[in-house]
């Protein structure tokens, strides 16, 4: 078993930008993924709350685990104590540092508690109403600067990092090499500190959109595709056999004996 001593601090992450060494980084949902990432290698995970888990902490191994803890809106924490108790609880439970999209007054309490936390910059999911939806943001000096600003806001509370989304790949660039944050780029372009994916992505079953940035190395949805077919194949002999009678067989069954079951049946006068 990994254990807390032996897995990447937030002060190895930081050796790792400064060394210019690329830091790869998955989104994932399931213990399956967890341990195929450890095993492969993968720099850091991101795992929300909600799939968090002491398990699923295990699974991770190595892997530097960045635990998401929902903005308002996508969950039910509204206050920074309500945010600061769940960094704590996850923290607890093997988190190395925490997504936090919430106002910079939530992250800054978390921050002044000595949380590692992870912003977000650019294009946020959660807030693109104010961006005008699910678009790049920062293809105009005026909205460059807005990301340029924010950035800066996060270093002075003191965030670790922060997700650089669909920005254009010179303004990532710049912004990368003139922060100490760790920049996790999703659609930011090679310059990012780390390149951030969705495992489902990768895996080729992405349900709805699929992102420009989203790079798949293997189809899963077809095999996916085919073990539903044989779930339903293998359903249906279930249900022919049971109306047959040819399930189930003797070795399904418990055996008793001729004498025990003789008994019985005088017991009970059959």
């Amino acid at each position: 078993m990994v254990t807390k001593n032996n897995r990447p601090t937030v002060a190895d992450i930081r050796a790792m930008k400064a060394r210019g060494q690329k830091i790869s980084m998955l989104y994932v949902t399931s213990l399956e993924e967890a341990a195929a990432a450890n095993a492969a290698g993968v720099d850091i995970l991101s795992i929300e709350g909600r799939f968090f888990s002491p398990e699923m902490r295990d699974a991770a191994g190595r892997c530097f685990v960045q635990v998401g803890l929902p903005y308002g809106p996508a969950g039910d924490l509204v206050s920074a104590e309500d945010y600061l108790k769940a960094a704590y609880h996850f923290t607890r439970m093997g988190g190395d540092c925490f997504y936090c999209a919430a106002s910079l007054d939530i992250q800054k309490t978390l921050c002044d508690n000595a949380v590692p936390i992870v912003a977000h910059v650019g294009l946020i999911p959660s807030q693109c109403t104010w961006t005008g939806g699910f678009k790049a943001v920062g293809r105009t000096a005026e909205s460059a600067r807005w990301v340029w600003d924010h950035v800066k806001r996060l270093e002075a509370i003191g965030c670790f990092g922060a997700e650089l989304e669909v920005v254009p790949d010179r303004i990532a660039e710049l912004i990368t090499r003139n922060t100490p944050m760790i920049m996790l780029g999703m659609g930011a372009g090679p310059h990012a500190d780390a390149q951030y994916l969705f495992s489902e992505d990768v895996l080729g079953h992405t349900a709805g959109h699929k992102p420009r940035h989203a790079k798949t190395y293997r189809n899963f949805a077809a095999e996916f595709e085919r073990l539903q077919r044989e779930r339903i194949a293998a359903y249906r002999e279930f249900i022919a056999d049971v109306r047959t009678g040819a399930y189930p067989e003797p070795q399904h069954v418990v055996p008793i004996a001729d004498e025990e079951l003789a008994a019985f049946k005088a017991a009970v006068d059959l």
